[in-house]
């Protein structure tokens, strides 16, 4: 069960997608001048170093946060499908990677690469205002007192609480907020199998008692039956409820292992998470467009062999 760490994993091009899609998300939710609860049910440690031994073992990221950035300095040809294929980045980097992009450059200095990486927990917290609350969920025992630590350099007093409890829960401890607008991540590790039905379960559950929150859902694009129903009983869950919802998914690269990907032992080697998705429920009504703009760039940007591509749909 603690087995995952994400600092192997900060700064991909799951990350990229996932805070991109927060960051933009938030840029809307605060345009409101009544409170705002956020809820990240799996915050892992909050802070990650890019040059760590962690994320130096995978290489993750550079695949994702430094190749973008590199995209965004030096663009390359696009390679375009498809009559909404969208703007190169050459033309201009669309708005909420952009966002994004400056959001992470906040936490680095200089204009050498990027070091250091914020986790959604201190995504969330660059964008709060004095009268938001943010709850942060995370069971690992080193992580967690990890996220304790980044959180106590922050002086931020009860405006931002740290959970070592199960955030799979948070929906019966925090909603609905006193202020009745509230914003609550999920992005488990999805290790164990029961995640997806717990997924499942927390957003029935969060619907159940407040019904006009937004509800941000990252899950992996992999060869798993559960991974693949997920984003449709989401969407279904959504449509019986009669909410908005708005899917997008990010594929680099093909997700099957082939020659080249087998080690000289013959073993078939990892070939690394392929792609991932974000379904939100009651999403902002300016989210499809930013994203619309964004995941193209992110395709060219980041895109792997010639099955990268992206999805983006909305209902409700």
């Amino acid at each position: 069960m603690f087995s995952y760490r994400h600092a192997f994993h900060a700064g991909n091009h799951a990350d990229v997608l996932k805070h991109t899609t927060l960051v933009a998300i938030l840029q809307y939710l605060v345009q409101k001048d009544a409170a705002l609860t956020v809820i990240d049910t799996h915050a892992g440690a909050g802070l990650y170093r890019l040059d760590g031994d962690y994320a130096e073992k995978s290489g993750e990221s550079a695949d994702g946060i430094h190749r973008l950035i590199q995209a965004v300095k030096s663009p390359p040809a696009p390679v375009r499908k498809g009559a909404d294929a969208g703007k190169s980045i050459a033309s201009g980097v669309a708005p909420a990677l952009q966002a994004y992009l400056d959001l992470v450059a906040g936490f680095n200095t200089g204009s050498g690469p990027v070091t250091v990486y914020p986790g959604s927990p201190f995504v969330v917290e660059r964008m709060l205002r004095p009268q938001d609350r943010l709850k942060l969920y995370e069971l690992h025992p080193t992580d967690g007192r990890t996220l304790e630590g980044n959180i106590a350099q922050l002086d931020a007093g009860r405006q931002i609480a740290v959970l070592r409890e199960d955030g799979f829960e948070a929906v019966r401890k925090f909603l609905p907020p006193p202020s009745r607008r509230a914003l609550l991540l999920c992005d488990p590790s999805y290790e164990l199998k029961s995640d997806y039905a717990r997924v499942l379960d927390l957003v029935a559950e969060g619907l159940k008692r407040f019904a006009t929150g937004t509800y941000a859902i990252w899950y992996p694009v992999i060869a798993r039956p559960e991974a693949h129903d997920l984003p449709r009983r989401l969407r279904t869950m959504a449509n019986q409820a009669g909410k908005g919802w708005l899917h997008a998914s990010l594929m680099l690269k093909s997700s099957k292992v082939t020659s080249a990907a087998v080690a000289a032992d013959g073993v078939a080697k990892r070939p690394g998470l392929p792609g991932s998705g974000m379904f939100v429920v009651n999403p902002p009504f300016t989210l499809k467009a930013a994203l619309a703009e964004a995941l193209p760039q992110m395709v060219e940007a980041l895109g792997q062999d010639r099955n990268a591509a992206f999805t983006l749909e909305a209902g409700g």
